[in-house]
């Protein structure tokens, strides 16, 4: 299918060529080992939410490894005997799937914790890694990551460098001050005339775009606006510089009920789909194409869901909206042409 290349998504490509040319030092300044909230016991208890400051229930769970499981993991990766994890949770964090936990120095948040579940059915040491979203699927690339954990959507265009296994929906949700009148119904003429900030790299990105190329061509305007971190979209909401943040819904929903007792309330104001209008978002543990991964990982995540402990990791950290019944190898996600 033939696709058209803008001048920012060239500069990208561009930037990410650069990115791999440079990956000693990109990776030794954007990412590192770092100590992880949720721990293993010596009697295979992994425990969740664990320093989470009340994002989550501290909640122990009963894991072994399935024999059966690990046997398909590729043979090299059994003998390293770990699983290296990535996150792309630098700078700043974004609760409550991943962020710096109450000690001020450790990660914690659901996808490092579902990660070591997983882990701990494959038999495997887990070793946390985290990253800015951009050098996380550096690190992926070259193979310093065994697999990336961090709220990352299946799509159709990710498929041709990644495989995925399934693990959670995906639905994305824009955020504005509750005093604010204005709500998303899922048409993106809602947009029109409205300042919106959304991650750069991120699929929503991809998603906003598009609808911003629609409205031009309608001969309306969107404004697409870019923060460093969380800490600086919140602070261009509340003064007013944007009209709406544009983000994964667990993110938004954490914030909004951080915010009830500020001077800035805000709430929910519309919901869609990370994979488009037509098709249910899906979120999944990602791995180098061709690395053999997505097999074990999504066969472990099901051990986890027919086994009870996916539905308890869920309910630690309140994400039980965003349950899914399976986890599936490469299934379907955002189509190309975001249709």
């Amino acid at each position: 299918m033939p696709r058209h290349f803008t001048r920012r998504s060239l500069i990208r490509g561009i930037t990410a060529a650069t990115a791999v040319a440079t990956l000693a030092t990109g990776l030794a300044a954007c990412g590192g080992d770092s100590d992880a909230a949720t721990t293993t016991g010596t009697a295979g208890t992994v425990t969740v939410g664990r320093l989470s400051n009340g994002a989550a229930k501290e909640t122990s769970l009963k894991v072994s490894e399935v024999k059966s499981i690990s046997a398909e993991l590729p043979a090299s990766l059994r003998k390293s005997g770990k699983l290296v994890i990535g996150s792309g949770t630098l700078p700043a964090g974004a609760p409550p799937l991943g962020f710096t936990g109450s000690d001020q120095k450790t990660l914690t948040g659901s996808e490092v914790d579902l990660a070591r579940l997983v882990a701990a059915v494959l038999g495997l040491e887990p070793e946390v890694k985290r990253f800015t979203w951009e050098n996380l699927f550096v690190g992926i690339d070259s193979g310093k990551v065994d697999v990336g954990f961090s709220n990352i959507t299946d799509t159709e265009e990710r498929k041709q460098k990644y495989e995925f296994a399934s693990y959670r929906k995906d639905d994305l949700t824009f955020e504005t001050l509750k005093k604010s009148p204005w709500t998303f119904d899922g048409d993106y003429r809602a947009l029109a005339g409205k300042t919106v900030s959304v991650g750069a790299g991120t699929n929503q990105e991809r998603i906003l775009l598009e609808w911003k190329g629609k409205l031009e061509k309608e001969g309306k305007k969107l404004t697409v606006k870019y923060f460093q971190d969380s800490n600086s979209t919140y602070l261009a909401l509340n003064s007013g510089k944007i009209d709406a943040y544009f983000g994964p819904s667990p993110n938004l929903a954490y914030h909004v009920t951080q915010s009830a007792g500020t001077p800035s309330p805000t709430r929910l104001a519309g919901q869609f789909s990370g994979a488009g209008a037509t098709l249910q978002g899906l979120i999944a543990a990602t791995a180098k194409k061709g690395s053999g991964l997505a097999k074990p990982l999504s066969d472990a995540i099901n051990h986890l869901i027919d086994n009870g402990q996916y539905a308890k990791w869920l309910t630690a950290w309140n994400l039980t909206s965003d349950a899914v019944t399976k986890s599936e190898v490469n299934p379907p996600g955002l189509p190309l042409d975001n249709a």
